[in-house]
């Protein structure tokens, strides 16, 4: 489940679903589909074995094509890759200069706040003529799953490949003073340095609520606030925002050892 993400966020939202009684199976080759009686059954090949699988539903997540057939774009020159989406440059721009792509037809990140962010950028361009460039070195998404996975920012293989010395804090949610009082410690905050500048550059957060987390790193990387400032700022104690200035001391220190105030 989630294979772009690192083996500790999969590895460790598979272990909680499982402990709910949700049964994981990956490299699932689906061979067929059909209806007996009340029963939805799969046969499919698991681990190389054919198995059949049974149940009251089916729910596709297969991925989404872009809905551009028929249009008549070849006709005025406009590309479109294997998926049926709209081919843009950096400002949104199709291979015809004044007509422009953006939101879903374009493809990946298809949230909506990425479609009302590239529609303003499209407008802008097209009535300015700038080229305005698309950034999304600071998009934060969710997974909404139980516990939530939240990221922004780059892991830890893309900051290999970008070439960046960086270096990982990871913090146990059983650290959080908050998540001890909820009684709910599944999970981990996840941030990313540049060890060159100290500021962050990525986070990944595994946590009950983890999408409330979130802004902060994202202000931090998208303003390139060092961790230093975020230790040094003050967070209340008993909220689950404390679990973003721990994790940020665990760069320098244990915080196992240090007093419930965090400094």
């Amino acid at each position: 489940i989630l294979p772009t993400e690192m083996p500790d966020v999969t590895d460790a939202l598979t272990d909680y679903l499982r402990a709910e009684g949700v049964t994981v199976e990956t490299g699932v080759a689906v061979r067929s589909v059909r209806r007996e009686g009340d029963e939805v059954v799969v046969t499919a090949e698991i681990g190389g074995a054919p198995r059949e699988v049974r149940g009251t539903h089916l729910f596709l997540a297969t991925g989404r094509q872009g809905n551009t057939e028929g249009l008549g774009l070849e006709a005025l020159g406009i590309e479109t890759d294997a998926r049926g989406y709209l081919r843009v440059d950096a400002s949104l721009r199709t291979a015809v200069p004044h007509i422009f792509g953006a939101g879903d037809v374009i493809g990946d990140p298809q949230f909506v706040y990425t479609a009302a962010y590239e529609g303003k950028l499209a407008a802008e361009n097209a009535w300015t003529g700038f080229h305005l460039r698309r950034d999304y070195s600071a998009l934060p998404w969710v997974v909404f799953t139980d516990p939530q996975v939240a990221g922004v920012g780059m892991d830890e293989r893309q900051a290999e490949a970008a070439g960046i010395d960086y270096e990982v804090s990871k913090l146990s949610l059983e650290d959080v003073p908050r998540a001890l009082a909820a009684r709910d410690t599944r999970g981990f905050i996840k941030l990313l340095r540049d060890r060159a500048t100290d500021r962050l550059i990525g986070a990944r957060i595994l946590a009950p609520e983890g999408s409330e987390l979130l802004m902060e790193v994202t202000l931090a990387i998208k303003y390139g606030i060092p961790v230093a400032d975020l230790v040094d700022t003050f967070h209340p104690y008993l909220t689950l925002s404390e679990g973003i200035k721990l994790a940020a001391i665990t760069f320098g220190k244990d915080v196992k050892k240090l007093s419930c105030c965090a400094v």
